[in-house]
C-alpha cells in the first residue's frame, strides 16, 4: 500500500465511476478540501459545538465517548454499531453511494482500509497535522494508514502477532515450546502421536492468518502502483516458506478441523484438544472471557521464527478510525478520532483491554509491567510490545483485499477438507483475484 501515490488515488477514482461495484467507490462528487486545519480551527469547533456519528463496533470507544462530551460538552457523539467487519463495510458503502448516511467517523480493519481509500471515500488527514504521526505509532498499524504522503486513518490499535500456548499440555507430553515453524511441526507431530485427540492448533482455511504468516516469512505477494496491481501467491517467497510447513501439517492431519470462534473452538482451547494459538496481542482478553476454566494453564511466547535465531514478527487484526469525506462535520470528527487514538482516549482505551498502537505506550514500564493472572502472572505485555517492533514495513494489501478474503475459502478452503494442495488452492485464489481486479479496471498481473 505504500507504493500507491496520489496519482494513483486520482487514477482509481476514475475507474470507480465506471466499474467497481462491491469495491468502496465514494460517490461522484468529491466534497473533500485540500485545506490545511489547524489547532485553533478545531478548538474553535470543539467551542462551537455540534455533533457526529461514529460507525464502530469496538466496545472500548463506549468510554472515549463518554469523556469526549464531558470535556467539549456542546459535542454530541453518535456511537453506532452497524455490523462488525465486513457487515459494517457493506453498509458503509452502500450509504456512500447512495449519498445519504455516511457516518462522519468509521472503524476500518487495516486490510480494508485501502479499499476505501482507493475508492475515495476517506479524508486525507494530513491537512490536519497527522501525517507528523509517524513515530509516534508502531510500524506496522502506521504503515496500513498511509498511502504516500496522505493519512487515511488513525490507528487504533494493533495486532502484533504471538504465541499462545498451553503450558500444562506441553509440559504433560514434555513437549518444548517451539521457537521455530520447524519445530513447531515437530511439536504438532509429538502431541498427536502422545494424545491422539490433542492438536497443536485449528485451522479450516483463513484469509488474515494466511495472511499474516506470509507476511512473517517475508512475503510480499500485492504490490500496487498506480491502477497496476500485482498479485504472486505462486513464487513469493513468503507464500512458499508458508506452505511447505502448513501443508506437511495438513497432509499428516496435525490441525484440528474447527473453526475460529466457534463453540468448539472455546472447549478446544478450555480442555487441551487446542494447545497453540499463533494470533494478535487482543487475544487475551477473550482467553479471560472465553476460556475461564484455562486461567493459569496458558502462557505467552514470542512466534516461531522462519529461521533460526531470526527476530520477525507479523500483524493479525487492528482497526483505525477514519473520517468519511462525505461526513457532515470532519473537523469534529477529526477532533475525537484524535483525541480516541492520540491523546487521552487511548489510557481509558487501554484500561479497558485494547492493545496500544501508540509507541510511548507500548514502551512505558507500566505497560510493560502488567502481570497478567490468566498467564500465571506473566508479563506478557514485554512479548507483544518486541513484537509489535519487529514487524516488516514492507507489507501491502491488495486494494480489494475485503472482496479477496470474501472468496479464500471458495479456493485455498479446499485444502482443507479435500486432496486439493494448500499452493493449487492459492493459485485458484490468485485466478480468482486477478479476474476480480481486472473486471474492476485494475491492470493485474499485465
Amino acid at each position: 500500500m505504500r507504493t500507491m501515490t496520489r496519482r494513483a488515488m486520482r487514477g482509481v477514482g476514475l475507474l470507480c465511476a465506471a466499474a467497481l461495484s462491491l469495491t468502496a467507490c465514494g460517490s461522484s462528487e468529491d466534497t473533500g478540501s485540500d485545506e490545511a486545519v489547524s489547532g485553533g480551527d478545531l478548538r474553535a469547533a470543539l467551542k462551537e459545538g455540534g455533533s457526529i456519528t461514529v460507525w464502530a463496533w469496538e466496545p472500548t470507544l463506549k468510554q472515549v465517548v463518554s469523556d469526549f462530551e464531558k470535556e467539549y460538552p456542546k459535542v454530541k457523539v453518535k456511537l453506532v454499531n452497524a455490523g462488525t467487519g465486513n457487515d459494517q463495510y457493506t453498509a458503509l458503502q452502500n450509504a456512500v453511494q447512495a449519498g445519504s448516511g455516511v457516518p462522519d467517523v468509521a472503524q476500518v480493519e487495516y486490510y480494508a482500509l485501502g479499499q476505501f481509500a482507493l475508492g475515495k471515500s476517506l479524508e486525507d488527514l494530513s491537512r490536519y497535522g497527522a501525517d507528523e504521526f509517524k513515530d509516534d505509532y508502531s510500524p506496522g498499524p502506521w504503515n496500513s494508514v498511509t498511502v504516500g504522503d496522505a493519512v487515511y486513518a488513525l490507528p487504533m490499535d494493533s495486532g502484533p502477532m504471538a504465541l499462545f500456548y498451553n503450558k500444562k499440555v506441553l509440559d504433560k507430553h514434555q513437549i518444548a515450546t517451539p521457537t521455530t515453524w520447524d519445530e513447531y511441526l515437530e511439536a504438532a507431530r509429538a502431541l498427536h502421536a502422545a494424545d491422539p485427540k490433542a492438536y497443536i492448533a485449528n485451522d479450516t482455511g483463513d484469509a488474515g492468518f494466511t495472511t499474516s504468516m506470509i507476511w512473517q516469512a517475508g512475503g510480499t505477494p500485492f504490490k500496487t502502483r498506480d491502477t497496476e496491481v500485482t498479485v504472486d501467491l505462486t513464487a513469493d517467497k513468503g507464500v512458499t516458506a508458508f506452505t511447505e510447513v502448513w501443508q506437511k501439517l495438513l497432509d499428516e492431519k496435525l490441525l484440528a478441523p474447527i473453526e475460529n470462534w466457534s463453540d468448539e473452538w472455546y472447549k478446544g482451547l478450555a480442555d487441551g484438544t487446542i494447545a497453540t494459538l499463533s494470533t494478535g496481542a487482543w487475544m487475551p482478553a477473550n482467553f479471560v472471557s472465553g476460556v475461564e476454566s484455562a486461567s493459569g494453564d496458558w502462557r505467552a511466547a514470542a512466534l516461531p521464527q522462519w529461521e533460526k535465531g531470526g527476530e520477525v514478527s507479523s500483524e493479525n487484526g487492528g482497526s483505525s478510525l477514519a473520517v468519511m469525506k462525505a461526513g457532515k462535520n470532519k473537523d469534529l470528527a477529526y477532533a475525537f478520532n484524535e483525541y480516541a487514538n492520540h491523546s487521552e482516549g487511548v489510557q481509558a482505551r487501554i484500561k479497558a483491554g485494547a492493545f496500544p498502537a501508540t509507541t510511548a505506550d507500548l514502551a512505558s514500564p507500566s505497560f510493560l509491567d502488567t502481570p497478567f493472572p490468566y498467564f500465571g502472572g506473566q508479563k506478557a505485555n514485554e512479548i507483544f510490545a518486541r513484537s509489535a517492533s519487529q514487524v516488516p514495513e514492507d507489507w501491502s494489501y491488495l486494494p480489494f483485499q475485503v472482496y479477496a478474503n470474501s472468496i479464500f475459502n471458495d479456493s485455498v478452503g479446499k485444502a482443507y477438507v479435500s486432496d486439493t494442495k494448500l499452493a493449487e488452492g492459492l493459485k485458484q485464489w490468485q485466478k480468482a483475484a486477478v479476474t476480480y481486479g481486472n473486471d474492476q479496471g485494475f491492470s493485474v498481473n499485465k
